[in-house]
């Protein structure tokens, strides 16, 4: 006869190899979901250089760049059963070294980024405790809900019309999107740096499993998919005060 503790033991011992092999087969599942449908495109909008403290714990003033760029993409294709959340981010591309472009190594800076979360699946826990025992905040908002449902609808259909944003995870359209984050350099010199381009790039974050990144990026797990590049430019010269026309004034 066993006793309690050895049963415990055995069944703890079951369940784990159990949920490993569930695990194994969820993470192995993302195999069946083809992205090659992924496309991505982005576009330089503006950019200036600025001397300056780009941060407020630069000891120094030093050049650094803000853009702000134009972003189409549809990323759908990546979410699937076990897809957590997805992180997107624009990244800016150029030469390390400026007085050598063609064989100087180059240099990658993000400039803007976002999480996408993964709808709520109906079956979820905290979905099923909803469905099956609402709480009073919950079921106060749903009575408020379906008294405007008409005026949300129609709210809806008027913002379709105007052509909003779409409520799809993953499609994303920005226009003249300001970037979260400004580029510099060791050096403290940014202006006239030529042939820079802004590239897309995501991070697939699943449940369970390997990370998965866009093509060209990350590690050795990447997705399938078109990853967009804007065309390569140049950053502009760091624009100097007017001496003469501020001793005029004074």
């Amino acid at each position: 006869m066993h006793s309690t503790l050895n049963r415990a033991q055995g069944v703890f011992g079951f369940f784990t190899t159990v949920a490993l092999f569930v695990a194994g087969l969820a993470a192995l599942s993302v195999f069946l979901y083809p992205t090659d449908d992924v496309t991505s495109s982005v576009k330089l909008r503006d950019v200036k250089v600025t001397k300056g403290r780009p941060h407020y714990y630069s000891t120094k003033r030093e050049e650094y760049a803000a853009m702000r760029f134009d972003l189409d993409a549809d990323l759908t294709p990546l979410f699937n059963w076990n897809t957590k959340q997805l992180f997107v981010y624009v990244y800016a591309t150029y030469p390390s070294d400026p007085s050598n472009p063609s064989t100087s190594p180059t240099s990658q800076s993000v400039i803007w980024d976002t999480i996408i979360p993964a709808p709520e699946s109906p079956y979820s826990f905290d979905a099923l405790r909803e469905r099956f025992f609402p709480s009073a905040e919950n079921k106060k908002r749903s009575t408020t809900t379906t008294k405007n449902k008409k005026t949300s609808t129609t709210s809806k259909n008027a913002a379709n019309k105007k052509g909003s944003a779409s409520t799809v995870p993953g499609k994303l359209r920005l226009r003249d999107q300001r970037a979260k984050y400004s580029i510099g350099d060791v050096s403290g010199k940014m202006a006239e740096r030529e042939n820079v381009t802004l590239s897309v790039g995501w991070n697939v974050q699943p449940w369970v499993g390997a990370l998965w990144w866009a093509p060209e990026t990350g590690g050795a797990m990447r997705t399938k998919g078109d990853v967009g590049r804007s065309q390569a430019f140049g950053l502009p010269a760091l624009k100097k005060k007017n001496v003469t026309a501020a001793a005029g004034a004074a």
